[in-house]
């Protein structure tokens, strides 16, 4: 179970993640890292996934994505 604290990860399927990377406008390899070992994965994350990471500001909800390595 996740800290309280910890910002809400999520992993994007196929589909998702193709419209993330074309709405950027980028490819995989120009996307922020994140280890496989990270403890804030969701179960089950494999090398080349793409992660969406939530945080809740005080302007609303901002998005991160990183590549699995």
């Amino acid at each position: 179970m996740p800290h309280i604290l910890q910002p809400k990860h999520s992993k994007l399927n196929v589909k998702e993640a193709e419209e993330i990377l074309g709405g950027l406008n980028v490819s995989k390899s120009q996307l922020p890292k994140i280890l496989s070992n990270d403890p804030s994965l969701p179960e089950g994350c494999q090398v080349g996934e793409i992660i969406k990471i939530e945080r809740k500001t005080d302007d609303g909800e901002v998005f991160y994505y990183r590549v699995v390595v």
